[in-house]
């Protein structure tokens, strides 16, 4: 467990931070981060503000005015990632969306209010989507037996069973209140009490069933009270919400009932479930000025005792004996320093004793530990269940004795640098904290746990958390922290073979997020780097041929089971033939007619597919050099076949429109560049094509590739630029200090590699990557880029046609390579 980077605010004398005031963290599925702080000084208070990063880039940070006009209480992302709560402390909670998809554009549409009470605990309602992890499992070949759908009811659902959005919250004085979004964009919300006597609630915790209900758990502050559990369930009757609530079984803590203990330790200070979908299993601190114990507890069926009496006068009380719930203590901490904030892990492995057992035989340790983050600034990470110590981490101080005890240690006068708020991320490898000076660490926590693993433990562990995020959609960047440069190549491989050993319609669908995986595993490594860049265009070549085919319409309405598109890739693989004209003749071409305005908005794209092919061919007889982009291009049969396809589509537009077709700079008036092309692509798509069996490319296609150059002039492809991200630059053991607001020069990375059209000037003229237009060096539009590859594109389309808003709707929630979009700041001279 070591620091990765630390990210401190600029110019903030040390003495402005509110040290009362409470921190609110969390960390969305997509890596962005939510925090709070508590700067404040004459000029500027940051109290009110929700600061938002891109973990791979947290200088970047984007801070919104809330409007809220107290502090902050709680922050909450939604399933997605891209929706957030924020609550205060005069009971406002908002709604937060990103306008026009951007990560750094923010609105705040729709919220609730519960006039003058302050929000302790915040949670959307329940999606019904739970997944099980199957760590034992991890050498199966199919994705289902990996992980597989708990069946799990959504908290309130609509007409046919879809889960209904929307928020709930609990208040200081007891009450519950349930805001449902309507798809019509309504709001119905609803507050009731949580009990006839309310009382005064300092904490709580929302937990969900596997039936639908919704579990609160609260307590006063006071460990001499019980903390209480209710059962809250929500409807919709006659348009309106109902709230119902009930009371489960209390608890008190186990430190308390201790005569010698009760009055050292005279406050609760955390209360948590372990687990937003699992209200069987709660946590609990209890604290006092320098020391804390933390508590876990589960609630159990447990048969009641008859008396004999009974079973005599009904024999069916005894067959069957009655059953009550009780929570039962799992175990507890000794004396630890005070704990200033828990962390949990949001992996959703299940903690039977059978599981557990298995997590220790596989060596499986993500998932399995909490964080507790201490006031002398340490961290532990501690088991979820027996609270045994997995791994420590000392921020500041000189590592102390382990077995020193708390109330021994001398009480410095100043406040050590502890974290106030934390939190870990999808995947456990990773945890964020926000200390009492405003400042944000990342933290990388091991795999292993301390533990010594062998190599090939370690990759498969890492492989299956791939896979994890291969199948959720979750963002992947908290994995590439531990991969070494020396991992990649086998992980690639592995990542691929797993890939290929899935049905093919789950193939088709994970394509895509495949290859963006595949693309940002390269980047860690000097070795791969160039690959990244075929990635990208693989990415983009799939992109295009799936929104050209989609843009032909058959002739006639009722044709049988095949369209177009389909029906081109079929005639392309049959017909070997080297002549374009001669496959063009075995297509209907009235398929292919297209309005005349709608093939000159395509040309763009069209020229990017000429220009590859060109530029393909004529790097062949340079396959020696893996180091240049493209080279893995040369043996995908797959790719070659689909270039191929395009080449076909375009031949025949050039026929109904000639300006729309790709423009070449030839050195005779006479050459036909397109037939040349197609004729040279096919030889190379023969020799590694699926069907038939590989070859390497002959002598004459070679030397015919070679004089290519003398009869065309090459274009310099715009390979999509290396992102500026952290993640490649990282180095183990050297954490880099960083500062908001400012971007970093980095140490170069593995992406430091001087290649031909990989690395841009300042001043260099830029390039729209999706519409491939040229925007100048210093872009007058408003521009987006990608978090993850870099990928640069217009904020608004300059063409209104039908065909481009088709292409541009495959990229306007995220970039092709699944990243969020990121507002640019226009450059000047």
């Amino acid at each position: 467990m070591d620091l990765a980077y630390i990210c401190e605010w600029e110019k903030w004398p040390k003495s402005t931070h509110c040290p009362s005031g409470p921190l609110a963290c969390t960390w969305s599925c997509r890596n962005l981060i939510a925090f709070t702080t508590d700067l404040r000084s004459d000029d500027q208070d940051l109290t009110r503000m929700i600061h938002i990063l891109d973990t791979e880039h947290p200088w970047d940070v984007h801070s919104i005015r809330s409007e809220h006009s107290e502090a902050i209480t709680c922050l909450e992302w939604d399933q997605s990632g891209s929706r957030l709560l924020s609550a205060d402390a005069d009971g406002q909670i908002k709604c937060w969306s990103m306008a026009d998809h951007l990560a750094n554009s923010w609105e705040s549409p729709v919220g609730s209010v519960v006039e003058g009470d302050p929000i302790v605990a915040l949670s959307w309602l329940h999606n019904g989507v739970k997944l099980a992890l199957h760590v034992e499992k991890s050498g199966a070949s199919s994705f289902g037996e990996k992980f597989s759908r708990v069946k799990f009811s959504p908290s309130l659902t609509l007409f046919g069973g879809k889960p209904m959005e929307g928020w709930i919250a609990v208040t200081v004085s007891g009450l519950v209140t349930v805001s449902l979004l309507k798809p019509s964009g309504q709001v119905l919300t609803s507050t009731e009490s949580l009990c006839r006597l309310r009382g005064r609630v300092a904490l709580a915790d929302i937990a969900f069933t596997g039936g639908g209900n919704i579990v609160v758990a609260t307590a006063d502050g006071s460990s001499a009270s019980p903390v209480q559990l209710y059962k809250v369930c929500v409807s919709v009757v006659n348009e309106k919400c109902r709230i119902d609530t009930e009371l489960l079984p209390s608890l008190f803590m186990r430190c308390t009932t201790d005569l010698s203990r009760r009055d050292r330790l005279p406050a609760i200070t955390h209360l948590k479930f372990l687990a937003r979908d699992m209200s069987e299993q709660v946590l609990l601190c209890a604290s006092s000025q320098t020391s804390s114990v933390v508590e876990c507890w589960s609630l159990r069926k447990e048969g009641l005792p008859v008396n004999n009496i009974f079973q005599q006068l009904s024999p069916a009380v005894g067959d069957k004996q009655p059953t009550i719930l009780k929570w039962r203590i799992l175990s507890a901490t000794n004396d630890l320093d005070r704990v200033s904030a828990v962390a949990l892990p949001k992996l959703p492995i299940s903690l039977t004793n059978t599981d557990l057992k298995v997590a220790s035989d596989t060596q499986f340790y993500p998932g399995l530990g909490l964080a507790l983050a201490f006031h002398d600034g340490s961290v532990h990470i501690v088991h979820r269940l027996s609270l045994q110590t997995m791994a420590i981490f000392y921020s500041s101080a000189a590592p102390r004795p382990v077995d020193e005890p708390a109330l021994k240690r001398p009480r410095t006068t100043v406040p050590a640098v502890h974290f106030k708020a934390m939190q870990l991320s999808w995947t456990s490898l990773a945890l964020v904290g926000i200390d009492n000076h405003g400042r944000l660490s990342m933290l990388r926590i091991s795999p292993s746990m301390g533990h010594s693993l062998d190599v090939g433990l370690a990759l498969r562990h890492l492989l299956f958390l791939l896979e994890y995020c291969m199948v959720t959609g979750y963002d992947w960047w908290d994995i590439l922290l531990h991969v070494q440069p020396g991992m990649v190549q086998s992980l690639v491989e592995k990542l691929h073979e797993e890939y290929t050993r899935q049905k093919a319609e789950l193939q088709q669908v994970l394509s895509t997020r495949i290859l963006a995986m595949k693309a940002s595993l390269c980047k860690l490594s000097p070795c791969t780097v160039t690959r990244v860049c075929d990635y990208h265009a693989k990415l983009f070549l799939i992109a295009i041929s799936s929104t050209l085919k989609s843009l032909l319409r058959p002739h006639v309405l009722n044709t049988p089971d095949k369209s177009p598109g389909d029906r081109l890739t079929e005639i392309c693989a049959k017909i070997t033939d080297v002549d374009i004209d001669k496959v063009m003749i075995n297509l209907k071409t009235e398929e292919f007619v297209l309005d005349m305005n709608t093939l000159q908005a395509l040309q763009q794209l069209l020229q990017w597919v000429g220009d590859f092919v060109l530029y393909l061919l004529a790097s062949l007889p340079n396959q020696g050099s893996p180091l240049r982009p493209g080279h893995s291009f040369l043996r995908d049969g797959t790719s070659l076949g689909m270039l191929r396809e395009l080449m076909v589509v375009i031949r025949i537009w050039g026929l109904l429109k000639p300006s729309c077709l790709p423009v070449y700079t030839a050195t005779s008036d006479t050459q036909d560049s397109m037939s040349l092309l197609f004729r040279l692509l096919t030889k190379l798509w023969i020799c590694c094509r699926d069907e038939g069996p590989t070859s390497e490319p002959d002598e004459a296609l070679v030397d015919e590739c070679c004089l290519l150059p003398s009869q065309l002039l090459i274009p310099s492809l715009d390979w999509l630029p290396v992102s500026d991200g952290l993640v490649s630059r990282l180095q183990p053991k050297q954490p880099l200090r960083l500062h908001f607001g400012k971007a970093p020069a980095l140490p170069g990375g593995s992406t430091g590699l001087q290649l031909d059209g990989l690395i841009r000037a300042p001043g260099q003229p830029k390039m729209d990557h999706l519409r491939r237009l040229h925007l100048g060096a210093y872009p007058t539009e408003a521009c987006k880029a990608c978090t993850r590859c870099g990928c640069v594109t217009m904020l608004k389309s300059p063409n209104k046609t039908t065909a481009v808003k088709q292409w541009e709707q495959r990229w306007i929630k995220n970039c092709l390579c699944g990243g969020l979009w990121w507002r640019m700041p226009l450059s000047y001279p």
